[in-house]
């Protein structure tokens, strides 16, 4: 059989000035055909401006003689790549084709968890794709098939069994894992995600199966962009990279980290519509300083010590490179549990050459800031009229404090200098002041400002007395009894938002923040927890979780075409999440809208995000679209089995 490049059999449209799921036009070729190759059925839909299908036969493209190489391999699919199948222009009543060129047994279709059914396939398709005999003769409808999958993952007591189970489904059969995910998406959110894809990373090398992304170590230096190759998928739209350094609060987890690349692009897919064979995991394996992964047998990645300085920073460069060679200028690379060290460094050099994004830094600055613009609703006045207190100063607690102090100095025309004495941050070694600029690190000196030195964080709550008390120091239970108490004393309805992952290293939970405030805490954290009920009222706790932000962020960047973040898109992705929050999310005492409506708030933060992008004059798909919601929706990835020739 010819190996051929799925974007082979497209021939695009494009519509001026509408969202059409065809960006420019570009006939795709196959190489000349062995005489004694039998081509038994190779065809491609595509829909023409009035609507009707076109049906174009290989042979003709096999007569041309062209080489694969000229094949034009743009992306084409506003939040997706070209649909070698016809998925994207077909309706959905109209039959696809699952292969660019038929296989002689229906065994391998089964095996291929991009189209396999199981049991939901037709009596016509198992005739058609030669599956008589390998599937029972009862035939299921989709959402049966959830049903079953649900009571089957109810049925476990252990979380990281759930994720297990779910992971499993995801190489079986692609599109059912993600409508489960998708219409159970409050359940099974924090099973694929936070908290325990901590746990899985953890145990990664005792419940590893198959790989599920790239791995590229020390090994594959000066050979990365022939690994990018190996990929089989080429149109490449999303990247979420981690070194491993720092996973959620739980450290330098090594090549195990690949959960969390795993874990966050199943989200671009379910939240954010963006077609999973354009998502790429990829773990850079430069060793680990874990001694318990260097001395556990099951251990998967490299056994050394971290390689630090120059040999780092060559492969990293190699790595951007390679990945900008050979997915183009407008693939989106999100950098994912780095330390401090190297994320601001990477952040910084890469993100006037490549399309970056480093989530730990800009997408919890965005969704905090949207919980925060959304509590004004509750406690008054403006976000100047606050006092911040964080308890933290690294990746997470100074992009936060530097979007809040940014979307302040908007609003009130005062300089980002001015607009920063607002914010306090407390580290390891107490409260961030002017007398210690000297030795800190470069991302904490804006944040050192005129005050005594002050060792504890509640000197510091007595002493700043601040409205907004916030937590990412990765340490659990540092909000105290009398931190709370404290805040609490000298505010109505103190703004507690306890953000370190997973469940474990929170500064505090729930039900201490509503107790120990007498219920007049206004609570979020970054894991999930239960409603709280205090003296005969429930509070519904919100969840601060990135997963707000950075699907409909990356969906908004894609539809596009832009070629930089830049930081007005976060504050947009910021505002458009806020305007979310329904007044019954508030009478719950809710800063963020439940998680059942995502995909429609992924779709308006992908807008704004996307009509930032052509404001800024960084976008490059264009015409612009008349009606970017609409756009945003109608290129949302769909998990629904389609019909099969």
């Amino acid at each position: 059989m010819i190996s051929l490049n799925r974007s082979s059999f497209l021939n695009n449209k494009s519509i001026s000035g509408s969202c059409s799921p065809f960006l420019g036009r570009h006939r795709g070729l196959v190489p000349s055909a062995p005489s004694s190759l039998k081509i038994v059925a190779a065809v491609s839909s595509d829909r023409d401006l009035n609507g009707s299908v076109v049906m174009e036969s290989t042979l003709k493209a096999l007569r041309d003689g062209a080489s694969v190489v000229e094949m034009d391999a743009k992306t084409a699919v506003a939040g997706g790549v070209q649909d070698v199948y016809g998925e994207d222009t077909a309706t959905e009543d109209q039959l696809v084709t699952p292969w660019a060129l038929s296989v002689a047994s229906g065994y391998t279709l089964l095996r291929d968890p991009h189209h396999n059914k199981g049991l939901a396939f037709t009596d016509k398709e198992r005739d058609a794709h030669y599956l008589r005999g390998l599937l029972p003769p009862s035939v299921v409808s989709q959402e049966l098939q959830v049903k079953k999958m649900m009571h089957i993952i109810r049925q476990y007591q252990v979380p990281i069994q759930r994720y297990m189970a779910m992971m499993d489904l995801q190489e079986r059969n692609e599109k059912l894992f993600y409508k489960l995910l998708i219409d159970h998406v409050e359940e099974m959110l924090p099973i694929v995600y936070t908290p325990t894809v901590g746990e899985a990373c953890q145990k990664y090398g005792s419940i590893f199966s198959r790989p599920q992304g790239l791995y590229i170590s020390l090994k594959e230096k000066g050979r990365i962009l022939e690994v990018l190759r190996n990929w089989p998928e080429k149109n490449i739209q999303v990247i979420v990279v981690t070194d491993g350094e720092r996973i959620l609060g739980l450290g330098d987890l090594g090549c195990h980290g690949m959960g969390i690349p795993v874990g966050k692009l199943s989200l671009y897919t379910a939240l954010g519509g963006v077609r999973p064979s354009a998502c790429l995991p990829v773990t850079i394996d430069v060793g680990t300083n874990n001694e318990k992964l260097l001395n556990d047998e099951f251990y998967i990645g490299l056994r050394q010590r971290r390689a630090t300085g120059q040999e780092y920073a060559e492969l990293l460069h190699e790595f951007m490179t390679a990945v900008k060679q050979n997915y183009g200028e407008k693939v989106l690379i999100q950098f994912e549990d780095f330390a401090n060290h190297n994320a601001f460094d990477l952040l910084a050099k890469y993100g006037t050459t490549h399309l970056v994004f480093n989530d730990d830094i800009q997408g919890t600055a965005s969704v905090v800031l949207a919980g925060l613009i959304a509590a004004l609703k509750l406690v008054g006045g403006t976000l100047a009229d606050q006092r911040f207190l964080f308890l933290g100063a690294g990746e997470a607690g100074t992009g936060i404090a530097e979007l809040i102090a940014l979307e302040m100095s908007k609003q009130t025309n005062m300089p980002l200098e001015e607009t920063r004495k607002n914010i306090w941050l407390v580290d390891s070694k107490g409260l961030i002041v002017s007398s210690r600029r000297e030795s800190l690190q470069h991302f904490k000196k804006p944040w050192a400002h005129e005050h005594e030195p002050i060792k504890t964080l509640l000197e510091a709550v007595n002493d700043i007395k601040p409205t907004v008390l916030i937590g990412t120091s990765g340490v659990g239970r540092t909000f105290t009894r009398e931190v709370v108490e404290a805040i609490a004393s000298f505010n109505e309805k103190p703004v507690i938002l306890s953000l370190s992952n997973p469940t474990s290293q929170s500064e505090c939970t729930a039900e201490e923040a509503y107790t120990w405030s007498k219920g007049r805490a206004i609570f979020a954290s970054g894991s999930p927890f239960p409603p709280v009920e205090y003296e005969g009222k429930v509070y519904v706790p919100g969840q601060a979780n990135n997963a707000y932000i950075f699907p409909g962020l990356g969906l908004g960047l894609l539809m596009s075409g832009a070629i930089r973040v830049h930081d007005d898109m976060l504050l947009a992705a910021s505002q458009a999440l806020a305007s979310q929050v329904t007044q019954d999310d508030f009478d719950n005492g809710r800063i963020y809208p439940p998680f059942t409506n995502i995909r429609k708030i992924s779709a308006h933060i992908a807008a704004k995000v996307a009509a930032k992008a052509y404001e800024l004059g960084l976008a490059s798909r264009l015409p612009q679209p008349r009606d970017l919601l609409h756009c945003a929706e109608s290129s949302m990835y769909s998990p629904s089995y389609r019909s099969y020739r």
